[in-house]
C-alpha cells in the first residue's frame, strides 16, 4: 500500500518514512505541497499525509485542495506540532479525515493510519516482519532466528512486535502498557520491566547479541542493532 507524504521538515521526514516502512508502506515523499498535488493526481496512493507546521493562510494551497476537491476517497492524514483545537476544527471540516498532533507515539499513528484505510475500505495488516535475521509471524505468534524458532509467551510476542515494527524509535512506558496491558498503571510499569528483561534474555543467540532493547528513562524502550 502506498502512502504519499508531504513535509517540509527534514526530522519529520525521515521519521515518516522509518515509521511508515518499518509498518509495511510504500512511502512516496514530497518537498512541496505543489508536488504532492501533482503527484497524487498522476498516482493512484492508499492515503494522503500532509504535515502543517504552520497556521494556515486563506489561500493556503492544501486547505483549498480540501475544499475543492470531490469524488476522490482518498483518506487524507493532517500532522500539525501546533495544539491547537480551532486548526484541527478548520482542517476535519476542509474535508481532512484525520488530525494527530506531533511528536506523536509511532505505535498510534501506524494504528491511526490503519484505521483510515479499514473506514476506507482497505485494510492493512501486517502479517510478518523481518530484521536483522528475525523472524515474526503474526497468525501463528512465533519468533524465529535465521530458522530456529524462540520460545515466547503471546504477551512476550505482542511486546516483541510493537518493538520489532519500529526499530530504532523509542516507545514509551504508557503506550506499552495500553497496547499489551490496556492499562497504564504502576503494576503494568513493573511488569513491563520484568518482561523486557525476559525478552531481551530470549533475543540473545548463543552469548552474541544481535538486537538490544535499550531503555531510556524518559522516553521508554527501543530495539536497535547491538554493537559488534
Amino acid at each position: 500500500m502506498k502512502i504519499a507524504c508531504h513535509t517540509q521538515n527534514a526530522a519529520v521526514s525521515e521519521q515518516l518514512k522509518s515509521v511508515l516502512a518499518s509498518a509495511g508502506f510504500e512511502v512516496q515523499l514530497f518537498s512541496s505541497e505543489a508536488a504532492l498535488l501533482r503527484g497524487v493526481r498522476r498516482d493512484e496512493v492508499d492515503l494522503i499525509l500532509i504535515d502543517l507546521a504552520q497556521e494556515p493562510d486563506a489561500d493556503n494551497s492544501t486547505l483549498s485542495w480540501l475544499n475543492m476537491r470531490s469524488g476522490d476517497a482518498t483518506p487524507v492524514m493532517i500532522l500539525s506540532p501546533l495544539d491547537n483545537a480551532e486548526l484541527a476544527a478548520l482542517m476535519l471540516n476542509a474535508g481532512a479525515d484525520e488530525f494527530v498532533r506531533r511528536p506523536f507515539e509511532v505505535v498510534e499513528l501506524v494504528a491511526r493510519v490503519n484505521a483510515l484505510l479499514r473506514r476506507n475500505g482497505t485494510p492493512h495488516q501486517r502479517r510478518s516482519i523481518e530484521f536483522a535475521g528475525y523472524t515474526l509471524e503474526h497468525d501463528s505468534g512465533r519468533l524465529f532466528f535465521l530458522g530456529q524458532l524462540i520460545e515466547l509467551t503471546p504477551r512476550e510476542f505482542s511486546m516483541a512486535w510493537l518493538f520489532f515494527s519500529s526499530p530504532g524509535v523509542y516507545i514509551s512506558r504508557s503506550t506499552i502498557g495500553a497496547v499489551i496491558w490496556s492499562t497504564d498503571s504502576e503494576v503494568a510499569g513493573r511488569t513491563i520491566e520484568q518482561h523486557v528483561y525476559k525478552l531481551r534474555k530470549k533475543l540473545q543467540v548463543g552469548e552474541k547479541r544481535i538486537v538490544m532493547i535499550r531503555t531510556a528513562y524518559t522516553q521508554g524502550y527501543r530495539l536497535e542493532l547491538a554493537a559488534e
